[in-house]
């Protein structure tokens, strides 16, 4: 009987696990833009420090978004569907690189590129801090990030953790995410700050 139990539960656990991974396809292939807040916790490889940003992010497929950090410090980051702009107002410095070489198998390809398993291998994770995760691991193996979970709460997008090949994790949660919303153009449209130097890669 105990069998059986277990046998039932283990079956509905990997039930529940493959629903993270077809909720994370059907935001791929059904949510065509969205906005939330986030904060972003980044912790060393050996666990012991962390730094805590926080922001809004805003994205319409396919390869736009804005990432607005405000605290502790401004910077935005711009992808226009052709490149991508990283602004420190601080420096009063701006950096851009075309989208193909910025994008690549990171978060934002996740989150806002167009072809989410071209790039990934998907495969379901065990819930966890009442999420539903799915790991997307980079079929391109000499990029900059090793993994990418993804959790769910039920259908919304609530969490994305991303190791990158230093060992260096990276956990973005977000608050209040709206999907396909109506997003002005000029969202994703970044013009150059007066005086500002900039840095073509």
């Amino acid at each position: 009987m105990k069998t059986w139990i277990a046998a039932a539960a283990l079956a509905f656990a990997g039930a529940v696990q493959a629903d993270a991974v077809d909720t994370l396809r059907e935001f791929g292939r059904d949510v065509k833009s969205g906005r939330a807040a986030f904060t972003q916790t980044v912790t060393s490889p050996d666990g012991a420090r962390k730094k805590l940003s926080s922001g809004s992010f805003e994205f319409a497929r396919p390869n736009r978004f804005r990432f607005a950090y405000t605290k502790p410090f401004e910077q935005t980051l711009v992808a226009d569907g052709q490149k991508v702009w990283i602004h420190d107002p601080d420096l009063n410095q701006v950096s851009s690189r075309p989208i193909a070489k910025a994008l690549g198998s990171t978060p934002a390809a996740l989150l806002a590129g167009g072809s989410l398993e071209t790039d990934f291998t998907l495969s379901a994770q065990p819930s966890s801090g009442g999420l539903d995760w799915a790991l997307a691991t980079p079929k391109a193996k000499d990029g900059a990030f090793q993994s990418m979970r993804v959790g769910f709460r039920g259908k919304e997008l609530a969490a994305v953790e991303v190791v990158d090949s230093f060992g260096q994790r990276s956990l973005l949660q977000f608050s209040g995410f709206a999907g396909n919303v109506a997003l002005p153009p000029e969202a994703f449209r970044f013009v150059v700050p007066k005086g500002a130097d900039v840095i073509e890669e």
